[in-house]
């Protein structure tokens, strides 16, 4: 499969995953969570039996991520657009806010908003960096480490199960 289309293969619930080539699962993990060590450990021990057997799996590869194993994964992290609808002082305010935070951990601002309604999504990610910058480095590592994990669950759950 050329790697554009490996890119945007999505598979046919769990079995198809399990069932899939070690590039095209590895490729679709990398767009979960950006860590070429967390995905290379998540495709290599398939198959999973079910889908919370791969999430806990996920979730160990992350909590076992090595400092420059989530730099690469924040890394490839982006920052969080507000909605098109949003006002232009909201985002100014977002634009700014991501700015700060960027400036002082050096890494994309990553929240999970799994279960917040679309109309407090801008709000939570403005408090959440407000919150944030007060940090240590060390403080907001850990935080942001799990902001990544949570992630990284949601889109699994979403390209393998379709949800």
């Amino acid at each position: 499969m050329p790697a554009q289309a490996a890119r945007h293969w999505h598979p046919a619930g769990l079995p198809g995953f399990n069932a899939a080539p070690h590039a095209l699962a590895e490729g679709l993990l990398l767009r979960c969570c950006g860590s070429r060590r967390w995905a290379e450990r998540v495709a290599a021990h398939r198959p999973y039996p079910t889908l919370d057997a791969l999430l806990a799996a996920a979730d160990e590869a992350g909590y076992d991520l090595a400092v420059a194993d989530l730099d690469e994964a924040l890394g490839h992290e982006t920052p969080a657009l507000p909605p098109p609808d949003a006002p232009p002082a909201a985002r100014t305010a977002l634009r700014a806010a991501h700015a700060a935070y960027e400036s002082g951990f050096g890494h994309a601002f990553v929240i999970s908003l799994d279960g917040v309604p679309a109309g407090e999504r801008l709000d939570r990610v403005l408090a959440g960096i407000r919150s944030r910058l007060g940090n240590e480095r060390e403080e907001e590592r850990a935080v942001a480490a799990e902001e990544l994990r949570r992630l990284a669950r949601t889109r699994l759950t979403r390209s393998v199960a379709g949800g």
